[in-house]
């Protein structure tokens, strides 16, 4: 199941993707904001990051304006590994490459055609593991010795 939401500058993608989820039958919990009145990003980023961090979700998704500050919030909860994406390349290796549990995007930024191939891709895309799980592993173990 994925987790889902959103500030007011990602409402309208929010809503595009939720329209994609939807069609593809892929199951999603929806956090919020229902709406464009303005709220505070790492409010949304902490609660959604928080249930996938607990394993409540396989992963999640987050929308602000720009992505970044929803990424950069997502980034500070432990046991989160949030890609902010613009592009389908990113969207590949972030999983395959640093099995990348939060997809971030900007809602001003980009469109529903590619935000909805990005998030495809993001989905359907396994972990690679190898050298890889040994550089996730380094940061794993780098939050539980400094994250408190």
């Amino acid at each position: 199941m994925i987790a889902i939401g959103c500030d007011h500058g990602g409402y309208k993608l929010k809503e595009e993707i939720l329209a994609y989820l939807k069609r593809e039958n892929i199951p999603y919990k929806d956090f919020g904001v229902y709406d464009e009145t303005s709220v505070n990003y790492p409010d949304k980023a902490f609660e959604v990051c928080e249930e996938v961090a607990k394993g409540n979700f396989e992963k999640g998704i987050l929308i602000c304006g720009t992505g970044i500050g929803i990424s950069i919030a997502a980034n500070k909860v432990k046991g989160i590994r949030a890609a902010l994406c613009s592009d389908c390349f990113s969207a590949k290796y972030t999983r395959l490459h640093n099995d990348a549990n939060i997809l971030c995007m900007g809602g001003r930024t980009l469109g529903p055609g590619l935000s909805e191939m990005i998030t495809d891709i993001f989905l359907h895309t396994e972990f690679e593991g190898g050298r890889h799980k040994t550089r996730i592993d380094l940061i794993s173990a780098y939050e539980e010795a400094h994250i408190k």
